[in-house]
Parts: structure tokens; C-alpha cells; sequence
């Protein structure tokens, strides 16, 4: 069987994300009936985390043990990948024990080229690129609520990071137009804007990129390894959180998501997550659908 891998969702064709979201649907459904559902049986998951988690540790965990597998925490504290073992080395030792591999790290650099020596599938948990597994997540909690995407409108309200460039990536695998409204400097990676500049809109002012949107997105504006830069980021981010009466621009039905932690008074208004319009606690649960149906993706084929 051909390794693949998930670093972006890229690494997937439209297709393939549909029918990842259909099972992790199906998936939802047997865990809400309470149908044991073990197709990753004896099946082992290393999780190696540079950066600090809650949802993504325990969604993949709970996710293997619910599919009747297994996972196993590792961190550089903990390994040798902590005290300068060359990146080849580890992927060439873990791929031969694991059958899966999940990394949250920094550079996006480290990930391709741990899996570039991995002799198993190897999953993007987060890097400072990119946030694919979030997005699979977002994905299924629009549709839950609002059906396809296809042909939508989405504003991105803030920094424009890995989330960011992850909805990109989406817009063009999922079919929808995209607003990004980002203050001066903080704006996405500039070559990702460029190769998909047909459905990417820069509009800096949040209300006009809010406008006739069907579902409204942020993050923190301050991301791990950047909290040095926090007084500076409230300064330049101002007018850039995310409020009902900002929300009151978008559709009628529209819908606002975080991929959360959330720094209520920042980035999002307390009186905003609370909204009936935000779905963020069905969009944190489902990363564990999601990812449960990813994993079978990429071990069953």
C-alpha cells in the first residue's frame, strides 16, 4: 500500500476530504449510538508534541482508543528528539515500531522532512504553516449546520497564520470564496495569496470583509512562540475582534467559529462566544470525528 501522508490538504484531492467528512459523519453517528466500531484494532499512534495541547492530544488519543487502537505521548523532554537527534533518525527508528504518526511542532520544515524518512503515514498536528486537521473539522461542523460549502463566502478576521493559510488551502479544495481581513503586516503568506488569487480577497476593513458572509473565523492574535509580541499584537489588532454587532454584517444564518483556545476580550468578545451563531463547541468536538475517520483514511486506505 502507498504511504501517504497529511501535512496539508493539499495532500488530499476534493474528493477524498468529502469522503473523509462523510465518514467522519458515520463515525459521530455510531459514538452517539453507542456502537463499538474497532477498524483500528491492535493499530499504534505515536503523538509527538513540541507545542503544548489539549484538543489535539485528546481527540487523537480518545480517537484510537475508540477505533480499538492505541497512542502513545512523546515529548522532547522525554525522547531523544529533545537532545539533538537528526530528525531522519528518529522518523527512520519510530516509523519501524509505529503504524501512524502524528507532530505538532513549529517549523513546517521539520514535519515534510520527518515524513519524507517515515516508512508510515505521518500527520500534520499543527505547524506554523499550516493547521489541516482543525480545518477537516471546520468543515464538517459548517455542513452539520448549513450544509455544502461549495460556492460560500468565509471571512478570516485577524492574523493571518497556519489557521489562515489553512483556509486558504480549504477555499481551493472546498470551493469557496474567501475574505481576509488582517491589519497591515499581519497578512498571510503572500506566494499562498498569489496561487489562489481567484477566490482570496485581502479587504482590511472587517465590516466590508464581513459583509454577506456565511460563516466568520479568527484565532488568537498572539500564536505559541509569539507572546513576546502580545502588547504589540492588542495594539495593531484593535477593531479586529470579532462582536454580534460585527457578526449583525454577515448572512442571517451565518455562522462564527475558533479553533479555540479562546482569549475572550481579545480577538472575540465574551457576549460573542456565547452567541447562538457560534458553533465552537461542536467545531472542537469535531476534531475527534474527524481525525478518527483521517486515521482510518490513511491506514485503510
Amino acid at each position: 500500500m502507498t504511504i501517504r501522508h497529511f501535512l496539508t490538504l493539499l495532500d488530499f484531492s476534493p474528493a477524498e476530504l468529502i469522503s473523509v467528512l462523510d465518514r467522519a459523519d458515520q463515525l459521530k453517528q455510531f459514538q452517539q449510538e453507542e456502537l463499538a466500531h474497532e477498524s483500528l484494532k491492535n493499530k499504534v499512534l505515536g503523538m509527538i508534541f513540541e507545542k503544548s495541547s489539549t484538543r489535539t492530544r485528546v481527540s487523537f488519543e480518545a480517537g484510537m482508543s475508540q477505533l480499538g487502537g492505541s497512542a502513545i505521548f512523546l515529548s522532547p523532554r522525554d525522547t531523544q528528539l529533545g537532545r539533538g537527534e537528526p530528525i531522519e533518525d528518529s522518523a527512520r527508528v519510530l516509523s519501524r515500531m509505529l503504524d501512524v504518526i502524528m507532530i505538532r511542532t513549529f517549523e513546517h520544515a521539520t514535519i515534510q522532512r520527518f515524513a519524507e524518512y517515515s516508512k508510515v503515514p505521518v500527520i500534520n498536528a499543527l505547524t506554523d504553516d499550516f493547521h489541516p486537521c482543525q480545518l477537516l473539522a471546520d468543515m464538517q461542523t459548517y455542513r452539520e449546520h448549513n450544509g455544502s460549502i461549495q460556492g460560500k463566502t468565509v471571512t478570516w478576521v485577524g492574523d493571518g497564520n497556519n489557521m489562515c493559510h489553512s483556509y486558504i488551502n480549504a477555499a481551493r479544495q472546498f470551493d469557496f470564496e474567501l475574505n481576509i481581513a488582517a491589519p497591515k503586516g499581519y497578512e498571510p503568506d503572500a506566494d499562498l495569496v498569489k496561487q489562489n488569487k481567484q477566490r482570496v480577497n485581502l479587504i482590511a476593513d472587517p465590516k466590508a470583509a464581513v459583509k454577506g458572509s456565511d460563516l466568520v473565523v479568527t484565532d488568537v492574535w498572539a500564536s505559541m512562540g509569539q507572546e513576546s509580541e502580545s502588547d504589540q499584537r492588542l495594539s495593531a489588532f484593535d477593531g479586529y475582534q470579532i462582536t454580534p454587532e460585527l457578526m449583525d454584517h454577515a448572512n442571517s444564518d451565518a455562522l462564527f467559529m475558533h479553533c479555540l483556545p479562546a482569549h475572550r476580550g481579545e480577538e472575540v468578545s465574551s457576549s460573542m462566544m456565547d452567541d447562538a451563531r457560534a458553533v465552537v463547541w461542536d467545531e472542537a468536538e469535531n476534531r475527534l470525528h474527524a481525525q478518527k475517520a483521517l486515521l482510518e483514511a490513511l491506514l485503510l486506505n
